[in-house]
């Protein structure tokens, strides 16, 4: 079976991370190699530029500093983890990738999505999805989320990103609906706001048909 790289996208609170790895355990449940990795972090030096990049209390971090901070740890990911596992057949299932860029530091803080588009060809080294899931959900709904995801994750307070204003959120969920419109064969807008057992079926439903195996 042709190994995948498969991401997983969307704005704060979208249910990204659960449906990630409900995906990951039906895919081994299946009987494929699968790997699941998260942005930023999966690796040693990108978990490092990631409590970097979250701190709230890094408020000063510049726009283009926060998008080759982000770049940064992709590199590594894709060097140390995605790259090799891809090589050696397994799939890789990754919460948040190089569309997260575009709609975050290209659209939502303005860099430009094109220009953010050029850079994660060179962060990527040709490590683009086969699919990439847009888990959709109205930002007031995501953002009221938070606290439960905090409670269940054993995080005391919000993050650097999780405190930008309404605005820039909703600048994010229109910067990842203008790339969904650009890449309709890749990505697959899914109605985040149902119950999350609606939305893992919906996504393995996908997954059956993109991997040739039965998921539900």
């Amino acid at each position: 079976m042709k190994p995948r790289l498969v991401t997983f996208e969307g704005i704060e609170g979208c249910g990204k991370s659960a449906v990630s790895r409900e995906a990951l355990l039906a895919l081994e449940r299946a009987g494929v190699n699968a790997v699941l990795v998260r942005e930023p972090g999966g690796t040693a030096v990108s978990e490092r530029i990631r409590e970097l990049l979250l701190d709230p209390e890094r408020r000063e971090i510049a726009p283009l500093t926060e998008l080759m901070l982000y770049l940064s740890a992709r590199s590594q990911l894709v060097s140390e983890v995605i790259r090799p596992a891809l090589a050696d057949g397994r799939t890789v299932l990754c919460d948040r990738y190089i569309d997260a860029s575009v709609a975050y530091q290209g659209f939502a803080r303005g860099l430009g999505e094109r220009f953010v588009e050029r850079l994660n060809r060179v962060a990527a080294e040709g490590a683009v999805p086969d699919r990439t899931f847009l888990l959709d959900v109205p930002v007031v709904e995501g953002l009221a989320r938070g606290p439960l995801r905090r409670e269940r994750d054993g995080v005391a307070r919000r993050d650097r990103l999780e405190r930008e204003d309404l605005a820039f959120h909703e600048r994010v969920r229109e910067g990842y609906l203008r790339l969904a419109r650009r890449n309709r064969s890749r990505v697959v807008v899914v109605v985040a706001s149902r119950p999350l057992e609606d939305v893992v079926s919906a996504v393995l439903g996908n997954l059956e048909r993109l991997f040739s195996v039965s998921l539900i």
